[in-house]
C-alpha cells in the first residue's frame, strides 16, 4: 500500500525563518525524482529551488504563489510506492548548504474510497504561526490531472522574475535553448509579442488598506531583500552607538601599483581586492573592529578570522556578499572571489551562506561617483570602511602643488568596541598603505 510523506519547508539556515513561495516547479499529479526541485522560494537572502527528498507522485500543494510560509509549513506531499522505508523514499539532503530539519516526515496511508476513486488523507495539521492555506485536491490517478510534466526548463531565477511581473505562463513558452531550455530572450520575445498589457501582474504597488484615508503616492511593499534591509538597519540604528571619522588620501601610488601588477600577465587584479588586503592587514593591528558586542553578556567578541563583506548593489535590492577568511588570502584570490560573488549576486544566486557570517564590511561607494558618505555599520559588526571615488584633485605633493588621484576615506565605528583613538589609528594606516602601497610589505 502506497504511503504519503509530508515535506515541510525546511530550515533555510542562516536565522531565517519564512519563506515566499515565487513559483511551483510540479503540479499535483506529477512524478517527482529523489532531490528534484519542486518549488522556487524566496528568502530575505536569495532566490533557492527547494529540491524534494522523495520520489513519488505529488498528491497535494499547500500556498499558492506569493505566500509566505514559516520554516515547518507543510510544503506537498507524495506518494511512495509500498515498498518505499524511511531511510529508502528520502535522500536527506533537501537543501546541500543551507541546513536539514532532523525530524522525520510524517507518513499517512492512502485508503482508496470506494466509487470516486479519489484518496482519503487523514490529515494532521502541524503547528505554525499562521493558518496554512488549503492543499489542492489530487485525484486518484497523474491522469486526471492531465498529462505529466517535468520542471519548467529554465535555470535563471531573472528569466523567471520576468515571466512572473510579465504574467507570462512559462509552461506555454518554448524555449530556443539547449533541449528546449527558456532563455531570457524567449521570455521578452514573448512580451513583445502581446497584444496588450496585462494589469496587475507586477508586484502590487497601490494596494491601500479598505477603510484607510485616500492618499496619493505609490505603496511598495516592504518585503523580501528589502524588508531584511529595512529591519537590519533600523536595529543597527537603534542599537549600535556609531561615530564616524574620515579622511582624504593620495591614491597615486596604489593606482600606479595596480597597473604595474595587471601589465606582468595573469589574473588582472581589482582595486577593491587592493583595498580589502589594506583591511585585512589594518584589522591585523586594530583587532577591536573586528568584532561584535554580546549585548546579553555585555562583552566585546573579539574574532581570530575576518570574512569580509562588501556592499553590492543589485536587481533585487543592496546586499552584502561575504568573502570567507579573507585575511588568508591573496590579491588574485581576492579578486577572484569578489568577481564569483559579485556575479551571484546579479543573477540572483547567492546561497543564505554567502551573505551572512560577515565580521567587516567594505563599502565601495566610489561607484557610484559619490565621495563620501557616513553608511550604518552591518549589524552586529563592529565597524565599515567606506571607499569614494578616486578623481584627480589639487594636491601638495613633496613640497609643491600638483594634479594627484585623491580618494575620501570614512571609517564609522561601533563606539563600544574602542574609542576614537583606535578608530583613527585604524584609518590613518588605511590611508598610509593607499598613499604608500609599500607599507604593506612588513606585513606580507
Amino acid at each position: 500500500m502506497a504511503q504519503v510523506l509530508e515535506f515541510k519547508l525546511p530550515d533555510l539556515g542562516e536565522g531565517l525563518t519564512e519563506a515566499e513561495i515565487v513559483r511551483w516547479l510540479v503540479r499535483v499529479g506529477d512524478v517527482v525524482a529523489i532531490d528534484q526541485p519542486v518549488v522556487e522560494v524566496e528568502t530575505a537572502k536569495a532566490m533557492v529551488e527547494v529540491p524534494c527528498p522523495y520520489g513519488g507522485v505529488v498528491t497535494a500543494r499547500f500556498g499558492e504563489e506569493g505566500t509566505e510560509l514559516p520554516v515547518g509549513a507543510p510544503l506537498l506531499t507524495v506518494a511512495v510506492g509500498p515498498a518505499t522505508t524511511g531511510e529508502e523514499a528520502g535522500s536527506g539532503n533537501v537543501l546541500v548548504g543551507y541546513g536539514t530539519s532532523e525530524a522525520p516526515a510524517r507518513r499517512r496511508r492512502v485508503r482508496a474510497s470506494g466509487a470516486n476513486g479519489h484518496a482519503k488523507q487523514a490529515v494532521r495539521t502541524p503547528p505554525a504561526p499562521a493558518p496554512a492555506p488549503a492543499p489542492e485536491a489530487a485525484s486518484g490517478s497523474a491522469s486526471a490531472s492531465g498529462p505529466v510534466e517535468g520542471p519548467v526548463p529554465v535555470i535563471s531565477p531573472l528569466v523567471r522574475r520576468l515571466a512572473r511581473e510579465g504574467g507570462l505562463d512559462l509552461r506555454e513558452l518554448t524555449g530556443s535553448g539547449p533541449e528546449g531550455l527558456i532563455l531570457r530572450a524567449d521570455v521578452e520575445n514573448a512580451l513583445r509579442a502581446k497584444a496588450a498589457p496585462v494589469p496587475g501582474t507586477a508586484e502590487p504597488a497601490t494596494r491601500v488598506s479598505p477603510g484607510a484615508p485616500a492618499r496619493d503616492g505609490i505603496r511598495v511593499p516592504l518585503k523580501g531583500v528589502r524588508g531584511a534591509v529595512a529591519d537590519k538597519l533600523s536595529r543597527s540604528r537603534r542599537e549600535i552607538p556609531d561615530a564616524t571619522c574620515w579622511v582624504d588620501a593620495d591614491a597615486t601610488e596604489l593606482m600606479r601599483a595596480r597597473a604595474a601588477m595587471n601589465a606582468v600577465g595573469g589574473p588582472k587584479i581589482s582595486l577593491l581586492a587592493l583595498l580589502a588586503r589594506i583591511c585585512t592587514a589594518a584589522l591585523a593591528r586594530h583587532p577591536e573592529l573586528n568584532s561584535y558586542v554580546d549585548t546579553e553578556a555585555r562583552e566585546v567578541v573579539r574574532l581570530e578570522q575576518v570574512h569580509l563583506g562588501f556592499a553590492a548593489q543589485t536587481e533585487r535590492g543592496l546586499v552584502v556578499p561575504v568573502v570567507r577568511d579573507a585575511h588568508a588570502r591573496d590579491a588574485e584570490s581576492l579578486t577572484a572571489e569578489f568577481a564569483r560573488l559579485t556575479e551571484s549576486a546579479r543573477t540572483g544566486t547567492l546561497t543564505p551562506g554567502e551573505l551572512t557570517g560577515g565580521t567587516f564590511t567594505l563599502n565601495n561607494y566610489g561607484v557610484f561617483g559619490v565621495d563620501g558618505s557616513t553608511p550604518i555599520i552591518n549589524h552586529p559588526e563592529a565597524a565599515m570602511l567606506g571607499v569614494g571615488r578616486i578623481v584627480p584633485k589639487p594636491w601638495v605633493h613633496e613640497g609643491e602643488l600638483a594634479v594627484r588621484q585623491v580618494v575620501q576615506l570614512s571609517l564609522t565605528f561601533d563606539h563600544r568596541v574602542c574609542d576614537g583613538g583606535t578608530a583613527g589609528g585604524f584609518l590613518r594606516y588605511v590611508a598610509d598603505c593607499v598613499e604608500q602601497p609599500a607599507v604593506l610589505l612588513r606585513t606580507m
